[in-house]
């Protein structure tokens, strides 16, 4: 007698959709508003009043149901859905009858195709509702969804201003006297460690200072431009109280300590020279209380919000902050995360808007003067209305070409935040987001806390849901300001938040080589995979550091190492790889072998021209190599890159830790050494 959970079993093995196979789906991944997609379900022949369920909408979604066709002599069923006209996320399931039980076929997780599952009850998708059981997602985005081909594929490179780079002419008197204020920490010595202590008489608060500016980073540009860079991004250049620059003080000025707006235009001036776009780092959810918007501390002229909330007077900030007195007449505010430091702003307020976005408000302001485009700080914390207008701003000052990123952490085609899911990929706000999903999955991996398999099942997830114009711009990351080093977390950082244990964590000598070949692994796997290739700051030459503050630490320009300079010459000639090969950058992609330690993709243009239908540039076809193992691996290609008759060559065999590859006919042995990459070349036309 057959049990409950065999019958269910029989009856799963019996029913496929795989949402990534055009057997099952097609077109691929996110779609246009107003375009078709045929959905195919395969069901057990017993199965009766097979149905596809789905539902669709943003902040409101409606619920709908459709009898699927059966096509003839099989027991596999279609229909064609013509997708909303409204840019909107729609999640679909199907439903059917067998042995007098209703059955849900839905998403499954971590499914090589995207293969579903049967369940009991139907897939839950509201915001605030646990998603399990899992629906499958189609991202219907704006058809007339555009990003800039500046970003599409880009190279970047990340800066924290004050960390990077003194300019010649520095001064320790010039930095100390800049913005003079008391809780200030000036380092004379470039290679002293940050603070984290601060004065006795505030504790820490993030204000120490080493000279670094924009001049610094002006005459380091040709440093910049060898490692193959089309983008600049920099952490907060304006006016602020603190180091980092979070907590803006005036959004129209740059900070003193980094040389003021002339600084700026030099910059901006030398890296269009040069080819190099500029995005600012904005942020808009929150001003410092010590600004000349809040000024709490009555360190600028005029009136501060805070000070006309105390004694009754006028000021034209007043609106944009939500401050009030408690139960015991005290004054409180709305503050960021709870820090006092960071007064939330009121977005929405009209006034505020007018200054952002009006004329000769900020947007308008560092467009004229040069910017390229802006990343959002805290994204999800903005109003989707703000960033709609965000973005449409940048267009029309930029001729379109303005590039707005936002700071988002999770899955952008589906974030939930404040009880509603998030217009972020349906191309009205970002052109793209950080990809911070790029690095969990790829640091996952070579860990060694998930196989190949995984990986690529993930990150295939990604490229399902977004659109391809904002997932060939997303900023692949794996590290950044906000989060410790690649060599920190491949050194097995441990767990902590004690500032005293972090500033003594570094990769062991014995651990070392391996993690420099892991981390030359990453930056590989960054430029042959889809997307814009963000370096942070010193990850070219290795640089070490766990959480803020010690991953903001000083580039040490006259103290490299003889491994941090190999590495850098490893960076400089996979990056050129780059640049002279339009398919890395925006060619279509596949991944040809995922299992164990080894991953395997192509990147290729289709009859010389790349994803978007431009004419590419040099090899019209490259496979990637990556095995993150100890010990060496032998792969053989060959039915899956038949038809290519090509040059077959290693180009930086020196260069990339052992890869020996055999050619013979149409196919291709790679015979990786251990933590082994290589990038293979097949020069003729496909």
């Amino acid at each position: 007698m057959s049990s409950g959970s065999d019958i269910r079993d029989n009856i799963q093995a019996r029913c496929r959709h795989a949402s990534r196979l055009p057997d099952y789906r097609t077109p691929f991944g996110a779609r246009p508003t107003e375009s078709n997609v045929d959905l195919f379900f395969d069901a057990p022949e017993s199965a009766s009043n097979v149905t596809l369920c789905y539902t669709y909408g943003l902040y409101k979604f409606s619920y709908h149901e459709e009898p699927m066709h059966r096509l003839a002599s099989s027991n596999r069923y279609h229909v064609e859905l013509r997708l909303p006209h409204e840019s909107s996320i729609l999640f679909y399931w199907f439903r059917f009858n067998d042995n007098g039980s209703t059955l849900f076929y839905g998403a499954g997780w971590d499914t090589r195709d995207g293969e579903g599952c049967i369940y009991d009850c139907p897939p839950r998708v509201g915001a605030d509702e646990d998603k399990y059981p899992y629906a499958f997602q189609i991202t219907v985005y704006n058809k007339d969804f555009r990003t800039p081909d500046c970003m599409k594929g880009s190279m970047i490179y990340q800066i924290f201003p004050d960390r990077f780079a003194r300019d010649r002419n520095f001064s320790f008197t010039r930095m100390t006297t800049a913005s003079p204020r008391t809780e200030r920490i000036y380092h004379e010595d470039w290679g002293e460690d940050v603070d984290i202590y601060g004065k006795p008489e505030t504790g820490y608060l993030a204000c120490d200072f080493y000279g670094g500016s924009l001049r610094g980073i002006t005459e380091k540009l040709g440093y910049i431009k060898s490692l193959g860079i089309d983008i600049i991004y920099l952490n907060p250049i304006f006016e602020a109280r603190s180091s980092h620059r979070y907590d803006t003080a005036d959004y129209l000025s740059v900070d003193p300590i980094l040389g003021g707006n002339a600084a700026f235009d030099e910059l901006a001036a030398k890296a269009k020279e040069l080819g190099i776009k500029i995005i600012l780092d904005g942020v808009f959810s929150h001003t410092g209380a010590d600004s000349k918007y809040f000024n709490k501390f009555d360190r600028y002229e005029g009136t501060g919000a805070y000070k006309s909330f105390a004694e009754g007077c006028e000021s034209r900030y007043r609106s944009w902050y939500n401050i009030f007195r408690d139960d015991k007449g005290e004054i409180c505010y709305d503050c960021w995360w709870g820090f006092p430091d960071l007064p939330n702003v009121n977005e929405d307020d009209l006034s505020y808007r007018r200054f952002i976005f009006g004329k000769d408000g900020v947007v308008d302001t560092w467009t004229s003067r040069g910017a390229d485009g802006i990343r959002l700080d805290v994204s999800d914390e903005l109003p989707d209305s703000f960033i709609r207008q965000m973005r449409s701003t940048i267009k029309d000052k930029t001729d379109g070409q303005g590039m707005l990123v936002g700071e988002v952490w999770e899955d952008a085609s589906n974030k939930c935040s404040y009880g509603s899911y998030r217009d972020f990929m349906l191309g009205n706000t970002h052109d793209s987001v950080m990809g911070y999903t790029f690095r969990h999955v790829l640091l996952d991996f070579l860990c060694g806390y998930i196989s190949a398999e995984i990986a690529d099942t993930r990150l295939e997830g990604f490229r399902e849901r977004y659109p391809a114009e904002a997932y060939y711009c997303i900023m692949n990351l794996v590290s950044s300001h906000d989060v410790p080093r690649i060599m920190t977390m491949l050194g097995g950082a441990p767990d902590t938040d004690d500032r005293e244990v972090q500033k003594k964590t570094s990769v062991s000598e014995q651990d070392y080589a391996r993690c420099a070949s892991l981390s030359r692994m990453a930056y590989a796997f960054q430029t042959a995979y889809v997307g814009a290739s963000c370096v942070y700051y010193g990850d070219e030459i290795l640089m070490q550091g766990y959480k803020d503050p010690f991953n903001r630490r000083t580039y040490p320009w006259n103290d490299i190492t003889g491994a941090q300079r190999e590495n850098l010459t490893f960076v400089r000639d996979i990056s050129r790889l780059r640049r002279e090969n339009t398919c890395l950058r925006t060619g279509f992609y596949r991944t040809l072998y995922a299992q164990g330690d080894v991953i395997i993709l192509e990147r290729y243009l289709n009859e010389g021209r790349d994803y978007f239908g431009k004419e590419g540039k040099g090899a019209q076809k490259i496979v990637f190599a990556l095995n993150r193992s100890a010990g060496s691996a032998g792969v053989r290609l060959g039915e899956s890159i038949s038809g290519i008759t090509a040059d077959v060559t290693a180009p930086f065999e020196d260069a990339v830790t052992g890869c020996l590859i055999e050619a013979s006919g149409e196919e291709v042995k790679f015979n990786l050494e251990p933590y082994g990459v290589s990038f293979v070349k097949y020069i003729s036309k496909i």
